[in-house]
């Protein structure tokens, strides 16, 4: 019989998808204040991978994704994604009558051999957690590369993301020695 353990500390990430109307410093600086020092980021690119979230947050959209000095209790995803999805609320803007988001923010973490993503939808690849929250392995370290699976989300199968990835990953394991 296995001993129960506390699990190892895992690396905070989010992904962020905006629009124009929000500035990627504001968004930044909304995470800083929960999460800590921002210690990796992308450099925010074309968002042009769906049309899934034009109708509500408008055209020309935004990905970045940011990685936080501060390690975390995997157990704590919930709690973050529970937080993030409050963020959204409170930065949107209410048009007629409808609660439109600026920012996605999809909290996740990055451990020495996988990423995991926080939803709030279930569906067969995704295991519930607490709260109404699940999550989900997007991506999995192998062979000194990440690897997709059969449902990762097109912008996490790109070389951009699975490259910033790896020097999260560096930065990770550095911190746990």
């Amino acid at each position: 019989m296995g001993e129960i353990g506390k699990p190892e500390k895992v690396k905070l990430l989010c992904g962020l998808i905006f629009s124009e109307s929000i500035s990627f410093e504001e968004v930044k600086a909304t995470l800083v204040a929960p999460f800590g020092q921002i210690d990796l980021e992308t450099e925010p690119f074309p968002f042009d991978f769906t049309r899934y979230y034009c109708a509500e947050m408008g055209e020309n959209l935004k990905r970045a994704i940011l990685s936080f000095a501060n390690l975390i209790d995997p157990g704590d995803l919930a709690e973050i994604k529970t937080l993030t999805n409050r963020m959204e609320t409170q930065s949107g803007e209410v048009v007629p009558g409808q609660l439109k988001r600026r920012v996605n923010i999809d909290p996740g973490y990055l451990e020495a051999s996988k990423l995991v993503l926080a939803s709030t939808k279930n569906f067969s690849h995704r295991i519930y957690l607490r709260e109404g929250i699940f999550a989900e392995v997007t991506l999995i370290f192998k062979q000194g590369r990440f690897e997709e699976l059969e449902w990762t989300y097109p912008d996490y199968r790109t070389n951009r993301v699975k490259d910033f990835l790896l020097k999260v990953r560096e930065r990770y394991l550095s911190q746990l020695r």
